[in-house]
């Protein structure tokens, strides 16, 4: 019962920390055609990333090593070590990348605006990260889905 309970939890942070991040590039471009509105959207995202994507993710790691040492196997199995790994990375690139990357988005969305060489180097590298989190998310889905032996 507890394993399905934990089975069910894991999906659910699985959800709830990758589904917002798909959104981020679509509300990034469209606030950037209205200079008013890319501060309080990047504010928005910032708040959902830090609050509620970030909290998610590590609790998906926990959540993943509670479910592989209840199950009796351990991590030194290759998939679920890549899994472990992978949240790990993720969480840590959000932590300290993404996190900073949409901090100085916003400093720069709010003084010199979207059109801003730096303001889009900044958003270049906010793009570059987003997509590599999310190949990496896509890499937890896939060791999920077909449990390779590894």
């Amino acid at each position: 019962m507890l394993d399905q309970l934990l089975w069910f939890i894991y999906l659910i942070l699985l959800i709830v920390a990758i589904g917002p991040n798909v959104t981020y590039a679509f509300w990034i471009q469209r606030a950037t055609a209205n200079r008013e509105a890319l501060p309080f959207t990047l504010k928005g995202i910032q708040v959902i990333n830090n609050r509620i994507v970030l909290p998610a993710v590590a609790l998906a790691l926990i959540t993943w090593v509670a479910m592989v040492y209840l199950s009796g196997l351990n991590l030194s199995i290759p998939s679920f070590l890549l899994t472990a790994v992978f949240w790990l990375v993720i969480f840590l690139l959000g932590l300290f990348g993404y996190s900073r990357i949409i901090s100085r988005q916003i400093a720069l969305a709010e003084s010199a605006g979207p059109g801003d060489d730096d303001y889009k180097s900044v958003a270049w590298r906010g793009t570059i990260l987003g997509i590599a989190i999310g190949i990496i998310a896509l890499l937890i889905l896939l060791l999920l889905a077909f449990q390779p032996s590894l």
